[in-house]
């Protein structure tokens, strides 16, 4: 029985000197409503797509509030300031995977000349004036096949995270 207190009071002590070392404050972790300040870098599965705001402005937003991706806001709930962490984000948790019923063929003549190369990527507009990327997946004779998927639909991606600084929720 003394063997386990023992071993209890130094874990005990052991994740509290870790926890006093990481986070001053332990009660300003991210959560829901935390205003969070991060930098990162983001690596897709295949290498493809590589993005980072390393050196530049970071990146903000508010837990909860769907302002990123659901895969990586959940792995950073709990976290204090200062936490550096590699995660990674299955398709689904992320842009989804490709779908199909997100080609859509249009005429040749509707898009630019200089544009008819294949993996191009070009800005369209839905009827309410949103823009959002197209890239053409595939030139046919009269036709041409638009993606319409986001650019990182079906990829597992990596961030490279370094939390700069969490502010607490607002009282209301």
């Amino acid at each position: 029985m003394k063997v386990f207190f023992a071993a209890a009071a130094i874990a005990l002590v052991s994740s509290w000197s870790t926890a006093s070392a990481q986070a001053p404050n332990s009660t300003n972790v991210i959560r829901n409503g935390s205003t969070v300040s991060l930098e990162y870098t983001l690596t897709s599965d295949d290498g493809q797509f590589t993005e980072s705001n390393k050196g530049k402005e970071p990146l903000r937003y508010v837990d909860g509030r769907e302002q990123i991706i659901p895969g990586l806001e959940k792995a950073l709930e709990g976290l204090p300031a200062g936490t550096e962490k590699k995660v990674t984000v299955k398709p689904e948790d992320a842009y989804g995977q490709v779908d199909p019923k997100n080609f859509q063929e249009v005429p040749k003549e509707a898009v630019p000349a200089d544009s008819l190369q294949v993996g191009t990527t070009l800005v369209a507009q839905n009827a309410q004036g949103q823009q959002f990327p197209v890239r053409v997946r595939e030139i046919k004779e009269k036709t041409v096949v638009m993606d319409m998927n986001h650019p990182l639909a079906g990829k597992t991606l990596v961030f490279d995270v370094k939390i700069l600084e969490v502010k607490p929720p607002e009282s209301k």
